[in-house]
């Protein structure tokens, strides 16, 4: 008798629409520091995820929830150096260049709650076939436009005072996390020091 191992299939869960959409900074996740082949080159990268909610494209993604917005996402390394896919899309986001003493340190969670205009692409996965989101711009508001008010509460995760939220992640960031640099030294925790109460407890 034979055992047949077929494949799921194409599993592709409803992607945000193409084109250009209004959009807010809803979410900002510090990632850390970790691993990653590029080119069939291994560079230790410390990258952040930023989301945007879509608030006109809207989906019943649970039927207990109603029709909520959708949400894309974006990686980036956080860098702020002139070739940094980071500094360039912020630098298109607010429609001007930072100087370099802005690009020194820039707060990048002063994002959290901006609008702007999100430009969504799909692409096809070679490994499983599937279709994919790709934020391909970012722009500001055009004049005389606003954008709906914020329907997905603002969300932060970082190492220092947002670090109680790692709960509140999808169990796929999670895992992701869990491999940086940042979260093992964060969790790690030192061997138990026995104490010697008195000269007594010596063993000699």
């Amino acid at each position: 008798m034979a055992i047949i191992a077929k494949s799921k299939g194409n599993t592709e869960r409803t992607l945000a629409p193409i084109g250009n959409h209004l959009a807010r900074c809803v979410k900002m996740i510090h990632i850390g520091t970790a691993e990653e082949t590029i080119q069939g080159t291994v560079k230790k990268l410390n990258k952040v995820k930023l989301s945007w909610e879509l608030p006109d494209e809207t989906h019943v993604f649970k039927e207990e929830n109603g029709a909520e917005p959708f949400m894309v996402s974006k990686e980036y390394t956080l860098s702020m150096s002139d070739r940094a896919n980071l500094r360039k899309d912020l630098e298109s986001w607010r429609g001007k260049g930072f100087t370099e003493k802005q690009a020194e340190e820039f707060d990048i969670t002063v994002l959290l709650g901006i609008p702007c205009m999100i430009n969504v692409i799909h692409k096809t996965a070679k490994s499983s076939g599937n279709n994919y989101v790709v934020v391909s711009g970012i722009t500001p508001l055009p004049k005389r436009v606003e954008c709906p008010e914020q329907v997905i509460q603002s969300f932060e995760f970082n190492y220092d005072d947002k670090f109680e939220n790692f709960e509140q992640l999808d169990e796929w960031t999670q895992n992701k996390i869990k491999e940086t640099d940042e979260y093992k030294e964060k969790t790690e925790t030192a061997a138990p020091v026995e104490v010697v109460e008195s000269l007594e407890d010596l063993a000699f």
